[in-house]
């Protein structure tokens, strides 16, 4: 284990040999037992995982307020005011729409099942997926985390949420933006988000929970006007004209059903951003109640639009579904405005709500050693935030916002980050079933929280069918999609980005070592004082391996009395090179 202080990499005493006390063996596979500082019970992990910070440098406390608006500020987002329109455009009818909001409910609900068992099993992680995927499939050794690493990295942009937020604030003032003003104003919007996470993580917490407030208040403001609008109290009339054959117009196309659910999803992520910091003990009362109120208050919004705008409209609206509402009830004068303001602030807090939780796991994908310069994504100075995955985030998203064209960002951008995520979804869900057969093997007690076998099965045969059904023709043929161009873009842009990870993996791991004479090797590396750590992946020569495995515990640790340590007890480094 080293010491990394400012640019200055610092040996420290190595520590007594106590890797074989709570350290379980099955096969290849090693699991240690672990304590975080969250007050969790000890637990136990495969020892390639990513090290255990006893105290974390971003912190453990948050309250039950904050974790509820943690999952709200990131689920309430654009989707529910956006993306109506084109859920109606793939599903053909009003009453198939709401089907679809209330099936997206169930399956975030079975979804966060998972993920609350999951999160039982390794208490002190933050993470989410980066951490279950790591430990259900630690073999082949770190092509999991490798392959999740690099797509969350990439993938971190919030371009498709900036552009929503940019056109909602020119709507505010009645103005009708060039491509460029939409795109430059969507920048200016990423750059304050950054610079308010950056510089102090507390009052972006604060910012989001009041911003989460106005969006709760917003949506029940838009549920109490559309009741109103149905007992016929406003200028609507007819706010049943949508209700009556509800079902007319469904359409049987596959490709469309699968759009609609990815979009409907969508408008549910987030229901998991709160296990990036709080014990399994909180989460098991706050993230439910924030998924159900989230849920309830979808449904309300949506029975709102179709009172108040007709069919064909909104089937022309796109991406300004809450708009068109307050229009029809309100006229284009300031009370439109203000609320238009209301959703455009909405918009503002989902980034800044998900900007924070991918920020954690991008740090904790970091600290796998599976991605290069693990100090940039790991580290928390100077502002005691983790501002590696800040930086990247924002360029990324900078960069997704300025390159692709702005007709077909928004869903073309939408879907390319829910392929890939899906496919990590199944991955993470089968991952369970695998974790409790092994669990179970090794004799390991069962947690404080259980999913139900069937919700994980719903949950599989749901991702199974959004993974398979946009490959089959929507109605409009091969350039009849949500975009301008061939249908199957995102699917082929997703599959070749984890293609392409696999090959990389096995170009680093057995080619390179194979020629170079070399094997990878990892190595705990304590970052600061704050008890910020992380795993430093290094290329150790064949001719040494015997005395670096001889001289380190299973975690990566320096073992005390090794002969890679002088008389003092501080360690002498080998030749091996960072990875």
């Amino acid at each position: 284990m080293v010491l990394l202080d400012d640019e200055k990499e610092v040996a420290v005493s190595a520590i007594p040999d106590d890797s074989s006390n709570g350290l379980i063996k099955d096969g290849t596979l090693e699991f240690t037992r672990e304590c975080g500082g969250n007050g969790s019970t000890p637990y136990y992990q495969e020892a390639s995982g990513a090290p255990v910070e006893g105290n974390s440098p971003l912190g453990y406390e948050v309250g039950w307020f904050t974790t509820i608006f943690l999952n709200i500020g990131q689920m309430i987002g654009t989707g529910v005011f956006s993306t109506p329109g084109t859920i109606l455009a793939e599903l053909g009818s009003p009453g198939l729409s709401f089907m679809f909001w209330l099936i997206g409910f169930l399956i975030a609900a079975a979804q966060l099942a998972v993920y609350l068992e999951l999160a039982s099993f390794f208490p002190a992680r933050s993470g989410a997926e980066v951490v279950y995927l790591e430990q259900a499939y630690p073999r082949p050794k770190y092509l999991l985390p490798m392959s999740f690493a690099v797509v969350s990295v990439l993938l971190s942009f919030s371009s498709s949420n900036a552009i929503v937020l940019s056109e909602y604030l020119y709507e505010i003032g009645a103005h009708s933006p060039t491509a460029w003003q939409e795109k430059g104003l969507a920048v200016a919007g990423m750059t304050v988000i950054a610079l308010l996470a950056i510089f102090h993580t507390r009052f972006s917490l604060w910012l989001q929970n009041a911003i989460g407030v106005v969006k709760v208040i917003t949506l029940i403001f838009i549920s109490i006007v559309g009741f109103v609008v149905l007992g016929r109290h406003t200028s609507i009339a007819d706010p049943t004209a949508n209700f009556r054959n509800s079902f007319a117009g469904t359409t049987g196309n596959g490709n469309g059903i699968a759009n609609a659910l990815v979009k409907v999803n969508f408008a549910y992520s987030g229901y998991t951003n709160a296990f990036n910091v709080n014990p399994i003990r909180t989460l098991t009362r706050t993230a439910p109640v924030s998924l159900l109120v989230v849920a309830i208050l979808y449904v309300c919004a949506n029975i709102a639009y179709f009172a108040a705008v007709p069919k064909e409209q909104i089937l022309t609206s796109t991406q300004r579904a809450a708009s068109l509402f307050f229009t029809a009830v309100f006229g284009s004068g300031q009370a439109s405005r203000a609320l238009n303001a209301l959703i455009a602030l909405s918009a503002f807090g989902n980034i800044l709500a998900g900007f924070i939780g991918n920020a954690r796991v991008i740090r904790e994908c970091g600290r796998q050693g599976v991605l290069p310069w693990p100090k940039f994504w790991s580290s928390t100075r100077p502002f005691a935030t983790p501002l590696g995955p800040y930086v990247f985030q924002w360029g990324l998203t900078i960069l997704m916002i300025l390159a692709p064209p702005a007709g077909d960002a928004f869903n073309f951008l939408v879907d390319l980050e829910s392929y890939p995520a899906n496919v990590f979804f199944f991955a993470t869900t089968f991952g369970l079933l695998i974790l409790r057969r092994r669990r179970a093997r090794l004799d390991i007690p069962r947690t404080e929280f259980r999913a139900w076998t069937s919700a994980i099965i719903f949950s599989l045969a749901v991702n199974i069918f959004i993974l398979v059904m946009p490959w089959y023709p929507p109605a409009g043929g091969r350039n009849g999609g949500d975009v301008s161009f061939w249908y199957g873009t995102y699917c082929v842009t997703g599959l070749g980005i984890l293609l392409v990870c696999v090959i990389y993996y096995i170009v680093w791991i057995y080619i390179l070592p194979r020629y170079g004479q070399y094997q990878i090797r990892q190595e705990i590396v304590i970052l600061d004082a704050e008890g910020a750590n992380t795993h430093r992946l290094l290329k150790i020569p064949n001719k040494e391996l015997e005395a670096w495995d001889r001289s380190h515990d299973v975690r990566g640790n320096l073992v005390s009395g090794s002969d890679l340590g002088d008389a003092t007890g501080k360690p002498r480094h080998v030749t091996g090179l960072e990875y």
